[in-house]
Protein backbone atom coordinates (compact mmCIF):
# COMPACT_ATOMS: atom_id res chain seq x y z
CA UNK A 1 0.00 0.00 0.00
CA UNK A 2 1.47 3.41 -0.93
CA UNK A 3 2.31 5.73 1.95
CA UNK A 4 -0.32 8.27 0.87
CA UNK A 5 -3.01 5.59 1.18
CA UNK A 6 -1.74 4.52 4.61
CA UNK A 7 -1.75 8.15 5.76
CA UNK A 8 -5.26 8.77 4.48
CA UNK A 9 -6.55 5.64 6.22
CA UNK A 10 -4.87 6.69 9.47
CA UNK A 11 -6.40 10.14 9.11
CA UNK A 12 -9.89 8.70 8.67
CA UNK A 13 -9.39 6.77 11.91
CA UNK A 14 -8.26 9.99 13.63
CA UNK A 15 -11.21 11.97 12.28
CA UNK A 16 -13.69 9.40 13.58
CA UNK A 17 -12.95 10.42 17.19
CA UNK A 18 -11.66 13.98 16.67
CA UNK A 19 -12.98 16.41 19.30
CA UNK A 20 -10.39 19.19 19.40
CA UNK A 21 -11.60 21.56 16.69
CA UNK A 22 -12.57 24.08 19.37
CA UNK A 23 -9.03 24.71 20.62
CA UNK A 24 -7.87 28.35 20.46
CA UNK A 25 -5.01 29.38 18.18
CA UNK A 26 -2.61 30.52 20.95
CA UNK A 27 -0.81 27.63 22.66
CA UNK A 28 -2.39 26.91 26.02
CA UNK A 29 0.85 26.31 27.90
CA UNK A 30 2.40 29.46 26.39
CA UNK A 31 5.73 28.08 25.23
CA UNK A 32 7.47 27.20 21.99
CA UNK A 33 9.94 24.42 21.25
CA UNK A 34 12.64 24.27 18.60
CA UNK A 35 13.80 20.71 18.04
CA UNK A 36 15.13 18.36 15.39
CA UNK A 37 13.10 16.70 12.66
CA UNK A 38 14.65 13.30 13.53
CA UNK A 39 11.93 10.64 13.34
CA UNK A 40 13.05 9.15 16.67
CA UNK A 41 11.89 12.29 18.50
CA UNK A 42 8.25 12.64 19.48
CA UNK A 43 8.19 15.99 21.31
CA UNK A 44 4.55 15.63 22.31
CA UNK A 45 5.32 12.38 24.10
CA UNK A 46 8.61 13.27 25.77
CA UNK A 47 7.34 16.71 26.85
CA UNK A 48 3.87 15.54 27.90
CA UNK A 49 2.06 17.72 25.35
CA UNK A 50 -1.47 17.53 24.03
CA UNK A 51 -2.86 19.31 20.98
CA UNK A 52 -3.03 23.02 21.61
CA UNK A 53 -0.35 23.08 24.34
CA UNK A 54 2.73 24.48 22.58
CA UNK A 55 4.24 25.52 19.28
CA UNK A 56 6.74 22.94 18.04
CA UNK A 57 9.16 24.10 15.36
CA UNK A 58 11.23 21.35 13.77
CA UNK A 59 14.17 21.40 11.40
CA UNK A 60 17.34 19.42 10.77
CA UNK A 61 19.40 19.79 13.93
CA UNK A 62 16.84 21.73 15.96
CA UNK A 63 18.71 24.93 15.15
CA UNK A 64 17.38 28.45 15.62
CA UNK A 65 17.89 29.46 11.99
CA UNK A 66 16.43 32.64 10.46
CA UNK A 67 13.23 30.77 9.62
CA UNK A 68 12.90 29.27 13.11
CA UNK A 69 13.53 32.76 14.51
CA UNK A 70 10.71 34.11 12.30
CA UNK A 71 8.34 31.48 13.70
CA UNK A 72 9.41 32.23 17.29
CA UNK A 73 8.89 35.97 16.81
CA UNK A 74 5.35 35.35 15.54
CA UNK A 75 4.69 32.81 18.29
CA UNK A 76 5.75 35.24 21.00
CA UNK A 77 4.47 38.55 19.69
CA UNK A 78 1.20 37.48 18.07
CA UNK A 79 0.26 34.32 19.95
CA UNK A 80 1.55 34.96 23.45
CA UNK A 81 4.26 32.40 24.08
CA UNK A 82 6.41 33.37 27.04
CA UNK A 83 9.17 30.79 26.98
CA UNK A 84 11.34 28.97 24.43
CA UNK A 85 12.92 25.53 24.72
CA UNK A 86 15.74 24.55 22.34
CA UNK A 87 16.14 20.78 22.25
CA UNK A 88 18.94 18.96 20.43
CA UNK A 89 19.53 15.23 20.66
CA UNK A 90 22.23 12.62 20.88
CA UNK A 91 23.18 10.71 17.73
CA UNK A 92 22.10 13.65 15.56
CA UNK A 93 22.84 13.31 11.86
CA UNK A 94 23.99 16.93 11.73
CA UNK A 95 27.09 15.84 13.69
CA UNK A 96 28.15 13.42 10.95
CA UNK A 97 29.18 15.71 8.10
CA UNK A 98 30.56 19.12 7.14
CA UNK A 99 28.50 21.56 5.09
CA UNK A 100 31.22 21.97 2.45
CA UNK A 101 31.47 18.20 1.83
CA UNK A 102 27.75 17.74 1.23
CA UNK A 103 27.50 21.02 -0.69
CA UNK A 104 30.23 19.76 -3.07
CA UNK A 105 28.54 16.37 -3.39
CA UNK A 106 25.17 17.96 -4.23
CA UNK A 107 26.53 20.87 -6.27
CA UNK A 108 24.82 23.50 -4.11
CA UNK A 109 25.81 26.29 -1.77
CA UNK A 110 22.71 26.04 0.43
CA UNK A 111 23.59 26.41 4.12
CA UNK A 112 23.04 23.07 5.82
CA UNK A 113 24.13 24.14 9.34
CA UNK A 114 26.04 20.98 10.26
CA UNK A 115 27.86 21.21 13.59
CA UNK A 116 30.68 19.34 15.37
CA UNK A 117 29.47 19.74 18.98
CA UNK A 118 25.88 19.24 20.13
CA UNK A 119 25.96 21.19 23.40
CA UNK A 120 27.76 24.14 21.77
CA UNK A 121 25.16 24.23 19.00
CA UNK A 122 22.34 24.26 21.54
CA UNK A 123 24.05 27.08 23.45
CA UNK A 124 24.40 29.07 20.20
CA UNK A 125 20.69 28.68 19.47
CA UNK A 126 19.78 29.67 23.04
CA UNK A 127 22.00 32.75 22.63
CA UNK A 128 20.30 33.62 19.33
CA UNK A 129 16.93 33.63 21.09
CA UNK A 130 18.30 35.52 24.11
CA UNK A 131 19.88 38.19 21.90
CA UNK A 132 16.64 39.00 20.09
CA UNK A 133 14.72 41.97 21.48
CA UNK A 134 11.61 40.45 19.89
CA UNK A 135 11.68 37.26 21.95
CA UNK A 136 11.09 36.41 25.62
CA UNK A 137 13.97 36.32 28.08
CA UNK A 138 12.97 32.84 29.26
CA UNK A 139 14.89 30.39 27.06
CA UNK A 140 16.41 27.03 27.98
CA UNK A 141 18.48 24.42 26.18
CA UNK A 142 18.24 20.67 26.50
CA UNK A 143 19.65 17.47 25.06
CA UNK A 144 17.19 14.65 24.42
CA UNK A 145 18.98 11.33 24.79
CA UNK A 146 17.67 9.01 22.07
CA UNK A 147 19.15 6.06 23.93
CA UNK A 148 17.14 6.61 27.14
CA UNK A 149 14.39 9.16 26.38
CA UNK A 150 15.84 11.44 29.07
CA UNK A 151 15.87 15.20 28.68
CA UNK A 152 18.90 16.89 30.27
CA UNK A 153 19.58 20.60 30.63
CA UNK A 154 22.44 22.25 28.79
CA UNK A 155 24.14 24.92 30.88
Amino acid sequence: MPVKDEIQAANEQYVSSFEKGHLPMPPGRRFAVVTCMDARLDPARFLGLEEGDAHVIRNAGGIVTDDALRSLVLSHNLLGTEEVLVIGHTDCGMLTFKDEDVQAQLGTDIALHAFPNLEDRIRESVETVSDSPLLPDAVSGFVYEVETGRLRPVT
